[in-house]
């Protein structure tokens, strides 16, 4: 199959010129030039996704992984990966795949939606199929023909995202969706700009949006030791997310680690500690990744304060929570997604 496709969400201009308008960069590219994602170029006047179809990765996960918590506890999901980002994240984990040119892209390794659905068929004790490992929206083509393909085969389909992304294109694509995971970098325009790229504005866009089509959404907030883990700041976030989401939004606060471009040293878990007292005044269901603890990996009712869930790794067991999401002993509900398996 052809590793390039015409891209959707574009605009001709004048001397072979085109405007992308998938993201907010809204990059505007002469005649063979590349837009800040490195996989998206202006060919001849058109625009065009190089790496339709290329997958970085395809494994089986537990869907905790994602991290996604409250969606299918216990569950795998197929996790496919692409290639390419429009974000330049200094401390990015998944550099190798995510901050590529189009000359890096393997083109032996393609699949086609069908391809990807017929392997979720195959997978055992899957609850959908997921987006993930480098920014899904910039392969944003295959992702839609793919996630409108499951759909017709009521797979669900899982986003792991930046949110960098505009609000129609998004809009198109979230009827497929079933739940987001969306990373929220920092509560900081300026962070944003210096260490990501991108700014957060459209972030913020983003995360409303998804929550007023009525998705499942979890966020995840990186710590970085002297950067984004300032208590002032990090309580603005909370208080963001408590009004405009609820309380009931699953957030994860996970460990920085030097990595790619960034030496600062690693996040003490003590911060880990501080930006968790602050969340559990304004949320219910907050959980640390990246250490080794399961006691803040545990939900808990928020009533009788049950254990309804203990994950210890990826290991997990549902101790009083029920099927319908809610406690066993109350009935209060947990804000839990359970799919019915196909």
């Amino acid at each position: 199959m052809s590793n390039k496709k015409e891209a959707l969400y574009y605009n001709p201009l004048e001397n072979n010129a085109v405007q992308c308008l998938l993201c907010p960069h809204n990059c505007v590219l002469e005649d063979g030039y590349k837009g800040v994602c490195q996989v998206r170029k202006n060919l001849g006047g058109k625009l065009y996704a190089l790496s339709y179809g290329i997958v970085s990765a395809i494994n089986i996960d537990p869907v905790e992984k994602k991290p996604l918590y409250h969606f299918n506890p216990g569950k795998h999901i197929l996790s496919v990966g692409g290639f390419g980002c429009n974000m330049r994240c200094m401390y990015c984990q998944n550099h190798a795949i995510s901050q590529v040119c189009d000359v890096d892209l393997p083109k032996d390794k393609t699949y086609t939606p069908e391809s990807i659905i017929e392997i979720h068929q195959r997978t055992k004790n899957s609850c959908g199929i997921a987006f993930t490992y480098n920014e899904i929206t910039v392969n944003y083509e295959f992702v839609l023909e793919t996630a409108k393909l499951a759909t017709q085969h009521q797979i669900p389909v899982v986003l792991v995202t930046n949110g960098f992304i505009n609000k129609e294109p998004l809009l198109e694509l979230l009827p497929y969706v079933s739940a987001l995971n969306i990373d929220l970098k920092a509560f900081n325009d300026d962070f944003y700009r210096k260490y990501t790229g991108g700014s957060i504005l459209p972030v913020l866009e983003t995360i409303l949006t998804a929550h007023a089509a009525k998705k499942h959404v979890e966020i995840t907030f990186l710590a970085i030791n002297g950067l984004n883990d300032r208590p002032a700041e990090f309580n603005l976030m909370v208080e963001w997310i408590k009004e405009n989401l609820g309380a009931q939004v699953p957030l994860h606060i996970s460990k920085y680690f030097p990595n790619y471009k960034l030496t600062n040293v690693a996040t003490p878990e003590s911060t880990l500690i501080t930006l968790l007292g602050i969340a559990t005044q304004k949320l219910n269901y907050i959980y640390l990744g990246n250490i080794d603890s399961s006691e803040h990996s545990k939900t808990r009712c928020t009533n009788c304060y049950s254990v309804l869930v203990e994950r210890t790794g990826y290991e997990i067991r549902l101790v009083e929570l029920n099927t319908m999401g809610e406690c066993n002993n109350c009935k209060t509900h947990a804000n839990f997604i359970f799919s019915e398996l196909h």
